[in-house]
């Protein structure tokens, strides 16, 4: 309410019981506004005071709760690092042997080769590194080989 309403409400109060009844009113007023702020204070305390309990066991479950959540999660996530470990401890493994078989494969083929085609396996060694010394000279063209 603003300053004009507030004026108009006291001067028809006043015109309506007078002078001398508006300090009753206004103290009868004043002592029913403080008895329903006592009541509604009483209230809230015995609301707050009766429900006490009730919210600390409540705190309480929640908490544990938590707790019990937290556990769970680390548990399962201890869990979950053990099983990827272990995957990749055998995938290293698996891949070990693969590596192994291939490489005595690949030896065994270079031996068979080397044994039927040994001339041939010198050229084709020579003409590799020829083509690497070129390849070298082609990716520094101001180098100088000063043992020709």
């Amino acid at each position: 309410m603003s300053g004009p309403e507030i004026f108009v409400i006291i001067v028809v109060a006043l015109l309506l019981f007078g002078a001398d009844k508006l300090p009753g009113i206004a103290k009868g007023l004043a002592k029913g506004m403080r008895d329903f702020r006592k009541a509604t204070d009483d209230i809230r305390r015995e609301f707050e005071s009766s429900t006490e309990d009730l919210r600390k066991d409540i705190n309480d479950v929640t908490e544990t709760i938590k707790h019990d959540v937290t556990d769970l999660s680390e548990n399962i996530q201890k869990d979950a690092n053990e099983v990827a470990e272990n995957l990749k401890q055998d995938i290293n493994e698996v891949t070990d042997t693969i590596r192994n078989d291939v490489n005595e494969v690949s030896d065994s083929i270079q031996k068979d080769d080397g044994e039927a085609n040994d001339p041939i396996q010198k050229d084709v060694s020579e003409a590799a590194d020829n083509l690497k010394k070129e390849a070298d000279d082609a990716a520094n063209p101001y180098s100088y080989d000063y043992t020709d």
